[in-house]
């Protein structure tokens, strides 16, 4: 079932004081290459975000779950910590958005018995909603290294068949699934240039949320993401029976924290259609909105924002916060 941000849970987030992700930056080469363990030192993730203004992106619903796609400026408030922004510098509904997206595929050992539906769904993605004439997608296929399988093109044809081509166990040297690593890797690398403020940017992660082989941890990785407002839409699969897992929170957490929602992996061609559905009407309308805190120190803390919309609006995805420059 796809999971919904409820402004009530969003208020409620606030008040209990729960610490998301940071912001990170930094462009580089689409080169593919296999991830090296130690390229992702932790020295290099907390870069200081160089401006006082916040950058947000964030989809809106009614209470039948239709987009809501007619808000203004003063329908909207934003809180920083808790306080009302000092003043909301931009405020613009985006329609028809051009995506770029990363279609991430966990091909460890775990995900064996799984991956030819993680393509199938993959595989309708392209097929159906993805468009030549402005859209652009990467392919990764990873388990305890990574690689670009197909760097950021609009060729349909060589994104479905490089997803035809990721094999099981390909990414794994040794043992082990590294998901933080990869989605920090996606980020800084797969989306090359791309202006966040011109497109809606997302990963497609098909996984079962198993992390057992990062240096980069959760935080890292999200703060990767949130920095050039890139949402995750995972698609969990069930781990083998009688096995605990907590790749499930793992999942929720990232997709929660980045704006995005969590997908059943199931291959039956209503789900795949619904689901998918939902991913490119919140990617293509959103709301951007650039705001300055009330208040904001340089002194790397953590930020957590929240959005009161009208009652007209039943729920919003939006990112969950970000941490001040430091100096």
């Amino acid at each position: 079932m796809p999971v919904k941000i409820d402004i009530r849970i969003v208020l409620l987030w606030v008040s209990s004081g729960v610490v998301f992700l940071a912001f990170l930056s930094s462009p580089s080469s689409l080169e593919s290459q296999t991830t090296d363990s130690r390229e992702n030192s932790a020295t290099a993730y907390r870069l200081p975000l160089p401006v006082n203004e916040v950058v947000l992106t964030f989809h809106a619903l009614d209470l039948h779950g239709l987009p809501v796609n007619d808000l203004k400026p003063g329908d909207v408030q934003v809180f920083d910590n808790e306080e009302p922004a000092r003043r909301i510098v931009e405020f613009n509904s985006l329609q028809n958005r051009p995506i770029r997206a990363g279609i991430l595929i966990d091909t460890s050992e775990s995900m064996q018995q799984v991956l030819s539906t993680d393509k199938v769904l993959a595989g309708r993605f392209v097929q159906r909603f993805f468009r030549q004439k402005s859209d652009q997608a990467f392919v990764m296929d990873f388990g305890y290294s990574s690689e670009f399988a197909q760097s950021l093109t609009n060729n349909a044809a060589a994104l479905l068949q490089k997803v035809g081509n990721v094999q099981a166990g390909r990414m794994n040297p040794l043992g082990g699934t590294a998901i933080f690593d990869t989605i920090f890797r996606a980020c800084l690398y797969g989306f090359g240039k791309t202006d966040s403020a011109a497109t809606s940017n997302v990963i497609l992660l098909f996984s079962d949320g198993e992390d057992n082989a990062s240096h980069t941890s959760v935080e890292e990785a999200l703060g990767a993401c949130q920095r050039s407002n890139i949402a995750i839409y995972a698609f969990r699969s069930p781990p083998p029976e009688r096995r605990s897992s907590l790749g499930s929170e793992v999942l929720t957490e990232l997709a929660l924290k980045s704006g995005g929602r969590v997908f059943k992996a199931i291959d039956t061609e209503d789900t795949i259609w619904q689901d998918l559905r939902v991913i490119e009407a919140e990617s293509r309308n959103q709301y951007r909105l650039v705001y300055d805190p009330a208040s904001l120190k340089h002194d790397g803390s953590f930020h957590r924002i929240a959005l009161l919309p009208p009652d007209r609006v039943s729920s919003i995805s939006v990112r969950s916060g970000y941490y001040a420059p430091s100096n």
